[in-house]
């Protein structure tokens, strides 16, 4: 049974499909590709069938990452066939807690640097680095990195229980 998780920031241009490339890529290297599936989706529709930011991508590729992406508007309805829904920020995670038809589908939302056991509890959010330079997709991209090791760890566990 495959495991489906999801990457949540507003436009779907930065900050989740980055994540989500970066998730691809960890999946990749633990051999765990038959068994999760990571997108990504925005809070909103503003950018919906558009192509990742130019600058999202250049990042990406700098450091080896392959991203093919086009934007889409998160839907109330992906809860039921989705694990793990992954916020970038506080804003994030509490619209989709919202938008959750149940309390077990808000159960299913957390904050990716949650998963980073470096961040500090006041200072989980990936921030925005749209209306910056290159320097704040830089940053994006660490803070990703960072906590795609620790989700991608708790993810192994989910999977492996349901193999058990």
């Amino acid at each position: 049974m495959t495991y489906r998780v999801c990457f949540v920031c507003t436009g779907n241009i930065c900050r989740s499909p980055m994540a989500e490339a970066v998730f691809h890529a960890r999946v990749a290297d633990a051999g765990l590709d038959d068994l999760v599936e990571a997108d990504s989706a925005g809070t909103g529709g503003w950018h919906e069938g558009e192509a990742a930011d130019p600058r999202t991508v250049a990042v990406l590729a700098e450091h080896g990452y392959v991203l093919d992406h086009t934007a889409r508007q998160f839907q109330q309805s992906w809860f039921s066939r989705l694990d793990l829904v992954v916020a970038l920020d506080a804003g994030h995670l509490r619209a989709l807690r919202r938008l959750a038809p149940t309390e077990r589908d808000a159960a299913k939302v957390r904050l990716l640097r949650s998963y980073d056991p470096a961040a500090e509890d006041g200072d989980r959010d990936v921030p925005d680095p749209y209306y910056g330079g290159q320097d704040g997709f830089e940053e994006c991209l660490e803070m990703v990195e960072a906590a795609s090791t620790g989700l991608l760890t708790a993810v192994r566990e989910h999977v492996e229980g349901r193999a058990a």
